[in-house]
């Protein structure tokens, strides 16, 4: 028994320790990109690369709203640019036609986002699988219509101006660097609240919901409550993020917070990362809007098609995606964990449903919710 504690306090020396000091590290690299990008790439390009940096944030703070409800509970939303819209969207009325100060507009727009996550999370969390699903991907496009119906007050589909920065700085120079720790502060602090809460007793909760509902109502606890606070969570911190991105380096247009694809990117851009790990969405979401970014310069054409590879971005990270589905469902973070485990000639530990992770769980999961509608067992 002695050996058995001996062994794994060595293996949280060695196994853990290390990740720790690589994120922190991580995060000190991270914070003084405004200095050595422009080092690198001289001071135009440096800061447009800055700019680049503080729009992948602002991803990576959505890619982990996401997870929150989707990666730990299982509840998986198809449309969770509805919250980052309605935070967006919300700030940026506050401030230009009330007159309301950028940090109080902000406030008020998560507040506006965690009462859109109430009013579509209670009802539509009653239902399960693909109906909640089918639930989410409706309401961001019903919102949508609305605003171009009532172009008049949300500027239609072309947006409305710019709201007041939330730091303003005299020149474009201070701006982008003000901007940048903005988005930097605000990408620590959701990182750090995100993952106490789900290493806390209602992460555990969470976790257990995902694995088996029914077991989690059978201890006498309500599932309910713990979803519908996760999805209320992961709405706010979607709005928080969306309103602090249109007073800095976002726009307020339905392009840039409530389209589709928006709700379709975090996915994937989770899925990369890692679902259900909160660093990992985090990973993810910084990996799939930088390298977006750069794909977005590159000029070549795709000889058959005569398409720019440019334009494929979407279709290039889809087939990403499905070929994480089949090869490494974990995402990149569990996989890089488990090549450190092997360099340090560690064991995982034994898991009872086998090691598999949260995404081939919710698979698994939908895929007998659809059985299920399709009568697959009764045919059996």
């Amino acid at each position: 028994m002695s050996e058995d504690v001996q062994r794994s306090n060595r293996f949280d020396m060695v196994s853990f320790a290390p990740r720790y000091k690589l994120g922190v590290g991580a995060l000190v690299v991270l914070a003084l990109a405004p200095f050595w990008l422009r080092g690198l790439l001289g001071e135009g390009r440096g800061l447009l690369a800055v700019v680049s940096v503080t729009t992948a944030l602002f991803f990576a703070m959505f890619a982990m709203s996401w997870d929150v409800v989707s990666g730990y509970t299982g509840q998986i939303s198809f449309g969770h640019a509805l919250f980052f819209g309605v935070g967006g969207y919300g700030s940026a009325l506050l401030n230009l036609e009330l007159g309301v100060p950028p940090i109080a507009a902000v406030l008020l727009g998560t507040v506006l986002a965690a009462l859109a996550g109430i009013l579509v999370g209670v009802p539509a969390l009653r239902l399960e699988g693909p109906y909640l699903s089918l639930v989410t991907l409706v309401a961001p496009l019903i919102l949508l219509q609305v605003f171009i119906v009532f172009s008049g007050t949300f500027g239609g589909e072309l947006g409305l101006p710019s709201p007041d920065p939330l730091l303003p700085v005299s020149g474009f120079t201070g701006q982008t660097i003000a901007d940048f720790y903005v988005a930097f502060g605000m990408f620590v602090l959701i990182l750090g609240v995100l993952l106490a809460v789900t290493r806390s007793d209602a992460g555990a909760v969470f976790t257990a919901i995902r694995e088996d509902e029914d077991a989690v109502a059978a201890a006498g606890i309500n599932p309910s409550k713990f979803k519908i606070f996760a999805f209320v969570l992961s709405a706010a911190v979607g709005g928080l993020a969306g309103g602090v991105f249109v007073h800095t380096v976002g726009k307020p247009q339905p392009s840039q917070l409530l389209v589709m694809s928006v709700s379709v990117e975090v996915i994937i851009a989770s899925i990369i990362g890692g679902m259900g790990t909160i660093t990992g969405a985090a990973i993810g979401g910084l990996f799939f809007s930088l390298f977006r970014e750069w794909l977005s310069g590159v000029t070549a054409v795709v000889p058959v098609a005569n398409v720019q590879v440019a334009s494929l971005d979407l279709l290039l990270f889809s087939l990403v995606t499905l070929a994480l589905l089949f090869f490494l469902p974990g995402g990149f973070l569990r996989w890089g964990l488990e090549q450190g485990r092997n360099i340090v000639g560690d064991e995982p530990k034994p898991v009872a449903d086998g090691g598999r992770t949260p995404l081939e769980r919710t698979l698994d999961a939908y895929q007998d919710a659809f059985d299920a509608i399709g009568g697959a067992d009764d045919d059996r």
